[in-house]
């Protein structure tokens, strides 16, 4: 099994990101079942993906696997690992410590693959000062400061909408070059700043529209 780099200015396309984690989620599952082979076709039926997109996803990124053999279930794991970028460890913050920051905060497994939140920041006074995930909130007034003295990869947006662009603007000019977005702002960012939104009620509004199409297929 190779991992290649690709072709300058080679793109990978949206579909083959977003089907990677879903590797990765099921390849974990396998590991830690002690499964230590499997084909394409068997990923395919588990996850509902035909073999060819599976094969053809992976080959934007190696060589993988043998003819009769199928995949190695650890050491493509390993593969995906590396492709995804979280063989190393990823320092975050956090800013918002409402519900959804505190949910956030408290999801073990960001610790677990790396992704670790070193400082959650917040503006309610009643919160700062407390603990939460091992961290001591702290107001937003010190990110400045905190970000020039702390180079971080990720920054996490869970405030309410108001406040999602002025909290961009902070972790952009305190040097963050990706960001992870609950807000429900549409974010105004740099060309080299990168964008991940997450809208709770977006993928709500989908399953109430597929839960309607069911029913009215079914009426």
């Amino acid at each position: 099994m190779t991992l290649r780099g690709r072709k300058k200015g080679e793109t990978v396309p949206q579909g083959v990101v977003v089907r990677l984690p879903v590797y990765f989620r099921y390849l974990t599952e396998l590991e830690s079942a002690g499964t230590e082979r499997i084909s394409s076709a068997q990923i395919g039926e588990a996850l509902d993906f035909t073999a060819a997109q599976i094969r053809s996803d992976l080959s934007y990124f190696g060589s993988f696997g043998q003819q009769g053999y199928g995949y190695n279930v650890k050491e493509l794991l390993d593969q995906v690992k590396q492709i995804l970028g979280i063989t190393r460890k990823h320092s975050m913050v956090l800013v918002g410590a409402g519900n959804l920051g505190k949910a956030i905060g408290s999801y073990e497994w960001f610790r677990e693959e790396g992704f670790d939140i070193k400082a959650i920041f917040d503006v309610d006074p009643h919160l700062i000062g407390n603990y939460h995930g091992g961290c001591a909130i702290r107001s937003i007034d010190e990110i400045s400061t905190y970000l020039r003295e702390n180079p971080t990869d990720i920054g996490i947006i869970a405030t309410p909408k108001s406040a999602g662009q002025s909290v961009c603007d902070l972790l952009v000019e305190g040097g963050v070059r990706s960001i992870w977005n609950f807000s429900p702002a549409h974010l105004s960012v740099p060309d080299h700043v990168i964008v991940e939104n997450i809208h709770l009620t977006d993928s709500l509004l989908r399953l109430a529209f597929r839960l309607n199409e069911h029913n009215l297929g079914n009426s």
